[in-house]
């Protein structure tokens, strides 16, 4: 059972002939009912303050554990990003060493078909040579069967003065260009 400071304030002694002297008692119990009262009060004080903590410290051990759940939330986040820029980057670079392989094939393609090309340019240039040694041997043989025919002709212009002393008129059976008659 509480007391309270209005509780010894209204309580009261029984007097007897030779008992306390009441005006002392009623004294000394005033002075301990404010005492009392004063110590109540800071008590109801103590318990609306610690009633105040201990809702403040919920709202920090909440917050608290907002907290650790952020953090953890942002580690996962971090680790996920890092996962992915992990893989972002291996995606790239299988990506680039497929396009390097498409570039050394298309350079491989090429270079052969520049090689097939030059050797075909190389073809036809020992073609083209080879007909043109032979039209310029075949204009050569020309040349000298013209000299040759040139020489015969002007051997046989030689006879033909040789034997010119007489008018073609004078030979029986020529006409005056000296061709046989018809």
């Amino acid at each position: 059972m509480t007391i309270t400071p209005i509780d010894i304030q209204q309580h009261r002694f029984k007097t007897r002939a030779i008992g306390y002297e009441k005006t002392g008692v009623d004294h000394y119990l005033e002075q301990i009912a404010e005492e009392l009262e004063r110590y109540h009060r800071q008590v109801q004080e103590l318990k609306e303050e610690l009633a105040r903590n201990k809702v403040a410290l919920q709202e920090m051990r909440q917050r608290e554990a907002t907290i650790k759940e952020t953090l953890l939330t942002a580690q996962q986040v971090t680790e996920e990003l890092k996962a992915n820029a992990h893989r972002e980057a291996e995606i790239a670079l299988a990506e680039a060493e497929l396009e390097a392989d498409r570039i050394v094939r298309d350079a491989e393609y090429r270079r052969q078909r520049l090689f097939n090309e030059i050797q075909e340019i190389k073809r036809q240039k020992v073609s083209f040579e080879s007909a043109l040694r032979g039209l310029v041997e075949g204009h050569l043989r020309l040349l000298d069967i013209d000299r040759v025919g040139e020489e015969e002709s002007g051997k046989i212009e030689q006879i033909v003065t040789d034997i010119e002393p007489t008018a073609p008129e004078a030979l029986p059976g020529l006409n005056q260009e000296g061709r046989q008659d018809p």
